[in-house]
């Protein structure tokens, strides 16, 4: 897993969802992110050329597969995670995946054109995740986001304020319901929201979890207590 430098909250929560596969091992590589805006200097942090230096250092452990754990082409456009995979693996030899192209295949896997949004994100930052998935054909179907710019505060946003805003969404009937950001403390959350709402809710750490290990020929139905991703969607 590709990982942001002041994320703290993905590293504890994939190795938990994986701890009951005893032939899975997670391992992290990081770089710096130290906020989310559309300024040049935060758009900067996302140059592929950091992030491969990060991935070739995974590359050293022979992992089977190459996670970016995190959601920046929600707002650069997915065609960003696109390019960085297929230059991952061209360097790597090892394929790669992203927390967004998951969650977009996943979309896609189930049907999905109505989507409810929740993020800690800024109101632009926001406004392009909507406008990237209208391109999809994916409507907004109720969102809520919290106006944070610094990476690290968004894992100090209480389970409280997740399920209020979750909730929320749910009023307006979507489909299902995204949770975009991986240092979100959402995905221990995940099955308690989706009694709540009644609709399968992703969140985005558990997307990338759920592609990586299928790419890495494990069974992610093995993967109990963490939603209906694991349980029902192939």
């Amino acid at each position: 897993m590709l990982t942001p430098s002041s994320n703290t909250a993905l590293e504890p929560i994939t190795q938990a969802m994986v701890a009951g596969l005893p032939e899975v091992s997670a391992h992290f590589s990081r770089f710096k992110v130290t906020e989310i805006a559309l300024s040049d200097s935060a758009l900067a942090q996302f140059d592929d050329s950091e992030i491969l230096r990060a991935a070739e250092l995974l590359a050293h452990a022979k992992v089977d597969v190459i996670g970016w754990n995190g959601t920046s082409s929600g707002w650069l456009g997915f065609d960003r995670d696109v390019r960085l995979c297929e230059r991952i693996t061209a360097a790597t030899g090892i394929a790669a995946t992203t927390s967004m192209l998951a969650l977009n295949e996943i979309l896609q896997k189930t049907g999905v054109t109505r989507l409810g949004f929740v993020t800690p994100y800024r109101d632009d930052v926001q406004a392009k995740i909507l406008e990237n998935y209208g391109k999809l054909g994916i409507g907004s179907a109720g969102e809520r986001h919290l106006r944070l710019q610094d990476n690290f505060s968004f894992a100090e946003v209480t389970p409280e304020q997740i399920e209020e805003m979750t909730l929320a969404v749910a009023r307006d009937q979507p489909q299902a319901i995204a949770i975009i950001c991986t240092n979100l403390r959402a995905a221990p959350l995940v099955e308690k929201l989706e009694r709540a709402t009644g609709v399968p809710v992703y969140d985005t750490i558990a997307t990338v979890v759920w592609k990586s290990l299928i790419l890495a020929g494990a069974d992610p139905r093995r993967v109990t207590g963490r939603g209906a991703l694991f349980q029902r969607v192939t």
